[in-house]
């Protein structure tokens, strides 16, 4: 069975990251027992400044892309039920706030030194879309450890220090590097980039591709 590494550049304030994940599973579901797939999730910031305390999340996307709140309103009810579709949870999508994830990213890479991170990042994804949670604040990062299985006490220290910050910035200095500007980005096998929660065929296609290229190296 060919092997194969995704990294999967994601923020947990991004829907379509969340989005972009289950379609991923789905692809995985097709092809389970003819590829194997080993994931990294990398991080990416999309509210890099925003200060601590946030803000409105329509607020913010009427500012970021310059339309009315009617129009985005329709357009984030109309990703929620893309997600319900997929039977995600988020029913607290219009209520939340524009974050900084950078506390959440540097308690995430110490979850992957756990083999807990796909765990904490689909606990950030309904804190944060379906219960309009803060992903960054301490005592949300110790209760959705604590619930993957993970110790709070520790994720909630690391999220109150700086540690994990260096390999945060390397890794976001690295994939941005590497030409991705937006979330999710699949990078296959380390040569290609798939921009976008694409649907699952198309991840299934693009992943079948570069194993038979492997395979005929």
């Amino acid at each position: 069975m060919q092997k194969l590494r995704v990294d999967l550049v994601s923020d947990v304030a991004c829907p379509w990251c969340a989005i972009g994940y289950r379609r991923f599973e789905q692809a995985l579901e097709i092809l389970d027992g003819e590829i194997d797939v080993e994931l990294f999730w990398q991080p990416f910031e999309l509210n890099r400044d925003m200060p601590p305390e946030g803000e409105p999340i329509l607020e913010h996307l009427c500012r970021k892309y310059g339309k009315d709140a009617a129009s985005m309103e329709q357009s984030q009810r109309e990703i929620m039920a893309v997600a319900e579709e997929l039977g995600l949870n988020f029913r607290g999508a219009l209520e939340r706030r524009a974050n900084n994830t950078f506390d959440a990213h540097r308690v995430l890479a110490w979850a992957a030194t756990q083999n807990r991170e796909t765990a904490l990042q689909l606990a950030l994804f309904e804190a944060y879309f379906g219960e309009a949670k803060r992903p960054s604040d301490p005592e949300v990062l110790r209760e959705k450890a604590i619930e993957v299985g993970l110790d709070g006490d520790v994720a909630e220290a690391i999220a109150r220090s700086d540690q994990y910050a260096d390999d945060v910035r390397e890794a976001e200095q690295k994939f941005m590097e590497a030409g991705v500007t937006a979330v999710p980005g699949f990078i296959l096998d380390g040569r290609y980039l798939i921009s976008g929660a694409q649907p699952a065929d198309v991840l299934v296609d693009a992943l079948r591709q570069v194993a038979e290229e492997n395979a005929s190296r």
